[in-house]
């Protein structure tokens, strides 16, 4: 992994979201080298389903080698974001790395798109970016090494990257808008803006949330492999490196970190294969789920679904949840809730346990359009079917 040099010793780093994930892991990483860390996030009481507050992050950055500073801020506050900076500065007299990464997210199309939500992830992901920034640069053009630092995508135009989740595409690409233009408007001031993205899944205790279950690990990597290359970003000339959209592994690799197997969340070779062509698990597949069929799981589902198979077993099949007992069945079911097109052994192996559905949605095996909601019910389904299969 990427070795602790000591560059950021003293060095004062302001870090949205950093109660846990990988605004955590990228707290402790920069905490050994004895930086200062301001955890400015919401969470002073814990969650009631996922571990960690800024009280227990401080805590650990501590003992890392660093000096916490936790700040309840929520980003959308203009106010908050204000006196964390503030105190920030009165304790440690300035500010010398902003990283932002906090950030809402909702993978739902445009019908299924509450305008609460859509405001949500615009005014944390675009807004909340822009405004820490805005707040923060007085301070970082002071700095003798200053970066910003957003966990943002590429500004990749292709419709795919926006289909199914119009909404969350926006404002996560509002943050990397925020980069292209401030890292030219203060490239004369040598104030580096840069974008950090995984090229895989990241295993947090939210994916684990989401993807109901810690069997999710098998196709992701671990945080750590973001916070490496955020410490790789953050020891550069600022005034060299700036406007970049990296990718993760690729930062580490130019770093001379060439082994990515120790990032994986399980060891070489148990990795499902997913994408395996089964001949006849199709059929061995929809038996178990039409053994499942009831009144019960139509009321607990009340959703429909598409799946439109690619692969050795291509077809079209849809089930229908919304009705009687349920109906599982060849052809196309017009108006489906969710439609998911993908490769029939991927299909299969996501209903066997041996592939996770969220996890292929966000490394792109898995397209989905329509309600997202809907396919995590339908994630949580394929769990009771692993026995039967």
């Amino acid at each position: 992994m990427a070795a602790n040099t000591g560059r950021l010793a003293g060095k004062t780093v302001f870090i949205s979201g950093a109660s846990r994930g990988i605004g955590k892991a990228i707290a402790l990483k920069v905490a050994k080298d004895g930086a200062n860390v301001v955890i400015a996030a919401k969470t002073a009481q814990p969650h009631p389903k996922l571990p960690g507050t800024i009280y227990t992050a401080a805590e650990e950055i501590n003992k890392a080698g660093g000096k916490a500073l936790p700040c309840i801020v929520d980003i959308r506050s203009e106010e908050q974001v204000q006196n964390a900076v503030q105190e920030t500065v009165a304790k440690f007299g300035g500010i010398d790395v902003l990283i932002n990464n906090a950030s809402a997210i909702s993978l739902t199309g445009t019908l299924k798109t509450p305008m609460k939500t859509y405001d949500l992830m615009n005014s944390i992901n675009a807004r909340g970016t822009y405004l820490c920034s805005k707040v923060c640069l007085p301070y970082l053009l002071k700095s003798k090494n200053p970066h910003i630092l957003n966990i943002s995508p590429p500004l990749n135009m292709s419709a795919k990257w926006f289909q199914g989740h119009v909404a969350y595409t926006m404002a996560k690409y509002g943050m990397s808008m925020c980069v292209l233009g401030m890292a030219e408007e203060f490239r004369d001031d040598r104030v580096a803006v840069n974008a950090l993205w995984p090229r895989t899944a990241i295993y947090t205790a939210a994916m684990e949330m989401l993807g109901g279950g810690s069997e999710v690990k098998e196709q992701c990597r671990d945080v750590e492999i973001m916070s490496d290359a955020a410490y790789v970003i953050l020891s550069k000339d600022s005034s060299k490196y700036t406007g970049n959209f990296a990718i993760d592994d690729e930062v580490l690799t130019e770093a001379g970190v060439t082994d990515m197997e120790k990032y994986s969340c399980v060891p070489a070779g148990e990795e499902a294969s997913a994408g395996a062509a089964v001949s006849s698990g199709l059929t061995t597949m929809f038996k178990a789920l039409e053994g499942l069929l009831s009144e019960d799981l139509v009321k607990e589902m009340n959703s429909s679904f598409q799946f439109d198979l690619s692969g050795p077993d291509s077809g079209k099949y849809y089930l229908d949840l919304k009705s009687g007992k349920g109906v599982v069945a060849p052809g196309t079911l017009e108006g489906a809730d969710c439609t998911m097109v993908l490769d029939s052994g991927l299909f299969q192996d996501m209903f066997a346990g041996k592939a996770n559905a969220t996890t292929s949605f966000m490394t792109g095996k898995l397209k989905i359009k329509g309600d997202m909601r809907a396919a995590m019910k339908l994630e949580k389904l394929m769990k009771k079917m692993q026995p039967k299969l």
